[in-house]
C-alpha cells in the first residue's frame, strides 16, 4: 500500500482544505490541516491515513452530523477517486446510529469513490435489514451502486474485516448475486464473480452447485462462473474441471521446460518455453498452468500459480512460451535463493525447473 499511502500528500490535503471552505465558511481548514500533518502522519499506512483523515474531518465539520453529511456530500461531485474513501468512511464512523440518513448518504457517495468498507458495519450491526437494503440497490439504475450491492456484502473483501457470518453461512448474499448474474456493466459483474470467489474458499460446493446452474444460460454469466471459480481451478477441484471441460491428463507429456537463464536479478522477467506433447490420438481441451515456489525468508518455498493457457490442443507437439516478472510488489516481497518452475495441466503437475534469484 506504499504507492496509495502517497496520494495523501501534503498539497493534497491543503487543496481539499481550501475546497471545502469554498464549500461553506464553517469549515475549519486550517484545524483539519493541522490535524492531519501531524507528527505521526509519515508513519501511516493508506488504510490507517483515511481514518486518520475522517477524525480530522470529524473535527473540522460542524458538530451536527446532518449538518456535516450535507456539506461532504455537496463536495462529493468535486472529489472523485479512490483517494477520497475519506468521504464515506465519514459516516462509518460517524452515522451507525443515524440509519437513514447514513444508507442514503452511502448510496450517493459509493459513484465517487466507493462505499464497499463502510457498509460492512450496517450489515454487522442488522443484517437483515442492510441484506434487504443490498438487495433494492442489486436493482439500482447506476452501475456504481449495483456493485455495491454485491462488493459490500464479500465475505473476504480485500483491506477489509471478513464477515465471518457470510464465511459460515453465505446463503443471504446468493439472491444478490442472482439479482446481479447477468449484469450489462463488466464493473459489477466482476464484483460477482469475486464475491463468488471468497465464497469458494469456504463453501467450494455451493459455489460450484451455483456455477453448474448458470453456466451455459447467459454470456455475462458464463464470465463470472469461471472467474468466479479460479481458485477451484487453481485448487484442481475435479467438479470444477469438469465443469469446464477439462478432464484429465492422461496421454498428455511435458517435453521440456526451457528456461532463458538460469538466474534471474530482483526487477527482471523470466521468460521461459514449455514443449508439450497430446498423445492422446484426439483434440484435448487443456488448461495448462504455471506455479512459481517463491522463496521466502525462512528457507520454505509457497507456491503461487498462473494462467499460461486454457484451449483445444491436437495431437502432436505443441509450443507454448511465458514469462513472469520478479519486479517489487507492494504485496510480495522476493527474497534470494532457489526458486521453482512447476507446469500443470487440468490440474496434474508434469515437469519443473529450479532457477536462482539475485
Amino acid at each position: 500500500m506504499e504507492s496509495f499511502k502517497n496520494v495523501y500528500s501534503q498539497t493534497f490535503i491543503e487543496q481539499f482544505a481550501g475546497r471545502m471552505e469554498r464549500i461553506s465558511a464553517r469549515f475549519d481548514g486550517r484545524r483539519f490541516v493541522a490535524l492531519v500533518l501531524d507528527e505521526g502522519w509519515e508513519q501511516k499506512e493508506f488504510k490507517q491515513r483515511i481514518r486518520h483523515i475522517t477524525h480530522a474531518l470529524t473535527a473540522a465539520l460542524p458538530a451536527s452530523y446532518g449538518e456535516a453529511l450535507d456539506m461532504l456530500l455537496a463536495a462529493a461531485p468535486q472529489c472523485r477517486g479512490v483517494e477520497y474513501l475519506f468521504f464515506p468512511d465519514f459516516v462509518e464512523v460517524n452515522g451507525l446510529d443515524e440509519w437513514d440518513r447514513s444508507i442514503d448518504a452511502l448510496e450517493r457517495l459509493t459513484p465517487f469513490s466507493s462505499s464497499e468498507f463502510d457498509v460492512r458495519p450496517f450489515i454487522r450491526r442488522d443484517q437483515e435489514r442492510m441484506m434487504v437494503q443490498m438487495a433494492q440497490w442489486a436493482r439500482h439504475d447506476s452501475e456504481h451502486v449495483r456493485r455495491l450491492a454485491s462488493e459490500g456484502c464479500r465475505p473476504r473483501l480485500p483491506w477489509a474485516q471478513a464477515l465471518d457470518a457470510f464465511k459460515a453461512d453465505p446463503a443471504p448474499i446468493v439472491p444478490i448475486l442472482e439479482a446481479l448474474k447477468e449484469d450489462e456493466s463488466l464493473y459489477v459483474r466482476k464484483s460477482v464473480a469475486n464475491n463468488l470467489n471468497d465464497m469458494a474458499k469456504d463453501h467450494p460446493s455451493l459455489v460450484l452447485k451455483l456455477a453448474a446452474g448458470w453456466y451455459g444460460k447467459h454470456p455475462h454469466t458464463d464470465w463470472i462462473v469461471r472467474h468466479g471459480c479460479r481458485t477451484l481451478l487453481k485448487q484442481a477441484h475435479p467438479d470444477a474441471l469438469r465443469l469446464f471441460g477439462l478432464g484429465d491428463s492422461g496421454g498428455i507429456e511435458v517435453l521440456s521446460v526451457e528456461l532463458t537463464r538460469t538466474s534471474v536479478n530482483v526487477g527482471e522477467e523470466l521468460p521461459f518455453t514449455v514443449r508439450l506433447h497430446n498423445g492422446s490420438g484426439g483434440p484435448r481441451k487443456l488448461r495448462v498452468e504455471y506455479e512459481i515456489g517463491y522463496r521466502k525468508a525462512n528457507g520454505r518455498l509457497a507456491p503461487k500459480r498462473f494462467k499460461l493457457s486454457e484451449r483445444i490442443y491436437d495431437p502432436g507437439t505443441s509450443v507454448v512460451t511465458g514469462k513472469q516478472s520478479f519486479k517489487p510488489l507492494t504485496t510480495r516481497r522476493h527474497y534470494p535463493g532457489t526458486h521453482r518452475l512447476a507446469i500443470i495441466v487440468n490440474g496434474e503437475e508434469k515437469a519443473a525447473q529450479t532457477f536462482g534469484l539475485i
